[in-house]
């Protein structure tokens, strides 16, 4: 008998072991590379809860703003603006703006017949200007709707510039552009891409046309109103050249930051 009970605790030590097992080998198989990928995916699972609450809250003063400086009232879309508004935001996050105040935005998915540029004054929340500004002669007639970034295209560009220096050129006085977003502006530079002014934009023009003059790809404004435009966005301020074009919007790292 005394067998026979040191026969059945064996076998139910062995039971136990068979269940415990894999208990057992799931610990021993814990290593600190996958404790190390677990606290990884943690970690990224925070990062991308943390990034969509500040991409709302953005979202949330973009339109309270959008409301506030009243731009429905001048033409300017609700989207042009929240997207401009977070790429402002953005350059400002990374200290890559010399002049914050100041944000400017070229709508164009407007037409041109229309007064698409704003300037805007980020701390008063007060609309500085607001005038005509033609596309590029390839981007469309009277709406741009091709975009590039292609040297001798003669076609605009879309995304974030920061404004630099001015000179006097072919066209009077001009400013230089830097575009910020490697694929879709960042060819400015080499492309001569620059605001100037122009008497083929402007209500002189409009009259007898029935559409803005187009240039090479520059964002030309009124002969009329070229110092007053320059003097007001010179020296390291955001413009943005906007369009509705679904590559932009979804590859733009300045929008999806």
């Amino acid at each position: 008998m005394y067998r026979n009970i040191l026969n059945v605790r064996s076998w139910c030590v062995s039971a136990a072991f068979l269940l415990l097992a894999p208990g057992v080998m799931q610990a021993a198989d814990r290593n600190p590379k996958k404790m190390r990928v677990t606290t990884a995916a943690k970690r990224a699972v925070h990062t991308s809860n943390a990034n969509s609450a500040a991409a709302r809250l953005i979202a949330i003063e973009a339109n309270t703003l959008y409301d506030e400086i009243n731009l429905e009232d001048i033409g300017l879309s609700r989207k042009a603006f929240e997207y401009a508004f977070k790429g402002y935001k953005y350059l400002m996050a990374h200290h890559s703006l010399n002049r914050t105040n100041v944000l400017s935005i070229c709508d164009f998915s407007q037409s041109s017949r229309n007064k698409r540029l704003y300037v805007l004054d980020m701390e008063q929340k007060t609309v500085l200007i607001n005038t005509y500004v033609a596309h590029g002669h390839n981007s469309g007639s009277e709406f741009a709707n091709s975009f590039s970034n292609s040297p001798s295209s003669h076609k605009s560009s879309l995304g974030f510039y920061i404004t630099e220096q001015t000179y006097f050129g072919d066209h009077g006085n001009s400013l230089k552009i830097r575009g910020l977003e490697k694929g879709f502006n960042d060819r400015a530079g080499k492309r001569d891409i620059v605001v100037h002014g122009s008497e083929y934009v402007g209500e002189d023009y409009l009259r007898w046309n029935a559409c803005s003059g187009r240039s090479y790809g520059c964002p030309a404004v009124p002969a009329a109103e070229t110092d007053k435009i320059i003097e007001a966005i010179k020296d390291g301020s955001c413009l943005f050249i906007y369009h509705p074009t679904k590559k932009y919007i979804s590859r733009s790292k300045i929008l999806n930051g």
